[in-house]
């Protein structure tokens, strides 16, 4: 899942410098790795794979046509998905963003989130 949150930032600032090329490929990147991820953890929900469609495709739409708003929109869906994922997995410590423009690049909340801190 590491691969899939770098690709996540990659698809981002890609989408970001209107480098649709690039973007393409990360999404493409992203999606196996997605499907990989289901093939490795089987305890993922089919549901939580199935979810995940919808965005991609729309981020696939968003980059074939450079809409940079439809792009925008549909990588927020998707980090939510990623997150409502790892929620329901317990693992709500997983805490994805989109990406800022932060220098180095982070999109990985590293501080507790709401009451996911263990006391």
């Amino acid at each position: 899942m590491s691969a899939a949150q770098l690709q996540h930032l990659k698809l981002w600032f890609a989408g970001r410098a209107k480098n649709w090329d690039l973007a393409a490929y990360e999404l493409r990147q992203l999606t196996d790795s997605l499907a990989e991820a289901a093939v490795f953890y089987p305890g993922i929900p089919v549901s939580n794979i199935t979810t995940m469609k919808e965005p991609l495709l729309a981020i696939a739409d968003a980059v074939q046509v450079g809409d940079e708003r439809k792009f925008a929109a549909s990588v927020r869906a998707l980090t939510d998905g990623c997150n409502t994922c790892h929620t329901s997995l317990e693992r709500s410590f997983i805490f994805i963003r989109v990406p800022t423009d932060q220098q180095p690049p982070a999109n990985q909340v590293f501080a507790p989130i709401g009451g996911t801190q263990k006391k």
